[in-house]
């Protein structure tokens, strides 16, 4: 009994750090929730969700972790970023989940213009890449958002029907 409780309680709380981290850049929401529905699963003996969810699941969860880097540098590098204004729209949106909401959105552009400007680029260039790093953030954040409700309710549907 004592083992349950405490898969349970640790489920619980990745399950609850995943959805937060699915829209908080510096969380890595889909892989703490799917290690969450692994120890949801374990507490029930993989009675309900077995060995095939669970690699549904985590196929689900690489897709959403893949799809959020890959927006997010495509997005700059459409508007012809560098490294630096990917780097700096990376750090401007670790920086920018503290002033929450205008920071997620405003950080990533910050973040993308220093980097440009360390970069050597000029204000108009760097302008255009925090443009761009910032649409990448946001198409990878609503991927994993609808990748992360898909694995919810594959769980969800698997344990109660």
């Amino acid at each position: 009994m004592p083992v349950e409780i405490l898969l349970w309680s640790g489920a619980s709380l990745l399950l609850i750090l995943g959805v937060v981290g699915l829209v908080f850049p510096a969380i890595p929401g889909p892989p703490l929730m799917w290690v969450g529905m692994l120890l949801a699963a374990w507490a029930e003996h993989f009675v309900h969700v077995g060995q095939k969810t669970l690699i549904l699941l985590f196929v689900l969860m690489l897709i959403a972790v893949a799809l959020d880097f890959i927006a997010g540098a495509l997005g700059a590098r459409k508007f012809g970023a560098s490294g630096w204004a990917v780097f700096g729209a990376t750090v401007g949106a670790i920086v920018g989940m503290f002033f929450f909401p205008i920071g997620l959105i405003a950080g990533p552009f910050v973040g993308a213009v220093i980097g440009e400007v360390v970069a050597g680029r000029n204000l108009d260039a760097a302008g255009r890449a925090g443009v761009g790093a910032t649409i990448g953030l946001l198409v990878g954040t609503v991927a994993k958002v609808a990748i992360g409700v898909v694995m919810i309710a594959v769980f969800v549907s698997v344990r109660l029907f």
